[in-house]
């Protein structure tokens, strides 16, 4: 069990930010006696999770939501559907990213195109590729 600067030190994060979502309901503390509020080994790893959520720019909602289904070990309909709509926003401006991208890419000389095929991962460029394709875009990378 951890007190809320433990917790802090441990996920390097600010107790201000745990004190934040605490309030928002993201973690669920316990209460000592002395009505201290004590952290388990889980809210380590939704901790962790909320940060990589933050990472990828979800919102506070759909964190929640997203915790929630975890913490029951369910997917309902509508949550489902809340994160169906949400990954269909993200796409909607991946899209947009990739059509202000695409014309850059497509000046760049060789040598600027290979030295950024060298930057990104395979991972990430294969989904750059991935998602052009879906999005029924040419992305010249090679």
């Amino acid at each position: 069990m951890y007190r809320i600067g433990e917790l802090a030190s441990i996920a390097n994060v600010s107790k201000r930010t745990i004190d934040y979502y605490t309030r928002l309901g993201l973690l669920k503390p316990q209460r000592t006696g002395a009505n201290y509020r004590i952290y388990d080994e889980n809210a380590v790893n939704e901790l962790q999770f909320i940060e990589e959520c933050k990472k990828m720019h979800l919102p506070l909602k759909a964190i929640r939501a997203k915790l929630e289904c975890r913490r029951n070990g369910i997917l309902n309909a509508h949550a489902l559907i809340q994160q169906l709509n949400l990954f269909s926003e993200q796409l909607k401006q991946l899209n947009t990213e990739l059509k202000d991208i695409t014309p850059n890419l497509e000046k760049l000389p060789e040598a600027q195109k290979e030295t950024l095929r060298n930057q990104l991962s395979g991972d990430s460029l294969a989904l750059v590729q991935s998602l052009s394709s879906i999005l029924n875009r040419e992305v010249v990378w090679h």
